[in-house]
């Protein structure tokens, strides 16, 4: 192709998906490059690991188009991750705007050599899918079929108001400046 030609635009499928079309699992063990100076696996490699597995899923119900993270809107650590411990972490799309999706991510550890698993992170992101240009893009609906994907779709729904309505509140604000001439 040309230099001075443009690849064609991808013909984007808005078909409505299940959240099982999005679901995916990531998986690696822990090793000592991943540790903090306590010994424990660094909050920032979950972090990674949580964004990375996030925009996998957003990706894949935006038909394979590029989703970039716009927020984090809530991430907790339950428990510490340790060296050696396999980590897996989990994420689905629990509901979607016109060119936004909330994912979900839940983390769970367990000894590489089996043992207990355990939850130790949770997380919602807020994914913006990108069109060719890098500007936001159309998603495709979300079908939720069952109980829990209900709840969580409902759930997601909260986060959104409470996001615009932090938004609302906290972006307007703006500290009172001393006037020009004065201490």
């Amino acid at each position: 192709m040309p230099a001075d030609t443009e690849p064609p635009a991808r013909d984007v499928d808005l078909t409505p998906r299940p959240v099982e079309a999005s679901q995916v699992t990531l998986s690696r063990i822990m090793t000592q490059l991943d540790a903090n100076a306590l010994g424990n696996v660094h909050g920032g490699v979950i972090m990674r690991e949580v964004d990375t597995t996030a925009g996998m899923a957003a990706a894949r119900h935006a038909g394979g188009r590029i989703c970039v993270t716009a927020a984090i809107d809530e991430l907790s650590f339950r428990e510490p991750v340790h060296v050696g411990d396999l980590l897996l972490v989990s994420a689905s799309v629990h509901d979607v705007g016109r060119t936004s999706l909330e994912v979900g991510v839940k983390v769970e550890a367990e000894p590489w050599r089996g043992g207990r698993r355990r939850h130790t992170t949770s997380a919602y992101l807020v994914m913006v899918c990108l069109d060719e240009d890098g500007g936001p893009a159309p998603v495709p609906p979300l079908v939720v079929t069952s109980e829990d994907d209900r709840r969580r779709q409902a759930q997601a729904r909260i986060r959104r108001e409470v996001r615009r309505e932090r938004i609302d509140r906290i972006g307007a604000w703006e500290p009172e400046l001393p006037e020009p001439g004065t201490p």
